[in-house]
């Protein structure tokens, strides 16, 4: 009975840190442009990745132009603007 509950305790615990990983990591890797305090320019096939940082971003190295990276980060939102469905609203007036 004790190897149930403490086989029950260890899944809903491991459960919880998956639910609560937070959002999906990318990484972009490539040579740097163009680097200040708040944004990294990484070159990667013909496109330019502007990421931003802050004084959080942890940075290993000697960070200066020409330098080959590789950068981990998150997508999140800034804004969120919802707009109104007109289709739904013209059905719910008839």
């Amino acid at each position: 009975m004790k190897k149930i509950l403490i086989f029950a305790c260890v899944f809903l615990f491991m459960a919880a840190v998956a639910f609560a990983a937070g959002p999906k990591t990318y990484q972009v890797t490539g040579p740097v442009l163009e680097v200040n305090d708040t944004v990294i320019v990484v070159q990667k096939g013909k496109d330019k990745w502007e990421i931003a940082r802050d004084t959080a971003t942890k940075v290993t190295g000697d960070l200066k132009v020409g330098a080959k990276v590789t950068i981990e980060y998150t997508m999140k939102a800034a804004t969120v603007e919802v707009k109104s469905d007109k289709k739904a609203d013209t059905r719910k007036k008839k």
